[in-house]
């Protein structure tokens, strides 16, 4: 199967690494592709366990994000920028766009997204969207 953050890679050697191990995850890009990949194919205890504990959505809010990544068709992500976020930082930041169909419409999520470190590996803290 070819890798939902990026067709020109299988998903094995990508981001099922990532989803089997998450401390194999190096970088906020990395996590960030790796999460996109976990909202296609709606592996929620990823999306959980790549998420902040502080701002982790709770159980309602999981099964409704649950709920919704299955009604889309998601299309491409393209990363447009990085900030930080090397092997040796503790924060970063990765600037994205997720393409999908809902609704017969094509929508995007463009999104600043902010990671830490927490418990030894990379996690997605909190983003802000853009127009």
């Amino acid at each position: 199967m070819q890798c939902p953050c990026n067709p020109e890679n299988l998903y094995e050697s990508c981001c099922q690494k990532a989803h089997n191990n998450i401390n194999t995850v190096n970088t906020p890009e990395e996590l960030m592709r790796s999460r996109y990949s976990a909202f296609v194919l709606a592996n929620m205890d990823y999306l959980q366990k790549s998420h902040h504990s502080t701002t982790r959505p709770n159980k309602r809010e999981k099964r409704k994000i649950e709920a919704w990544t299955k009604t889309v068709n998601w299309l491409k992500l393209e990363v447009l920028k990085t900030t930080m976020g090397k092997i040796s930082d503790t924060a970063g930041t990765v600037e994205f766009k997720a393409f999908y169909m809902e609704n017969g419409k094509m929508a995007v999520i463009h999104e600043n997204s902010n990671f830490t470190r927490e418990n030894g590996h990379w996690v997605y803290v909190n983003g802000k969207h853009k127009a």
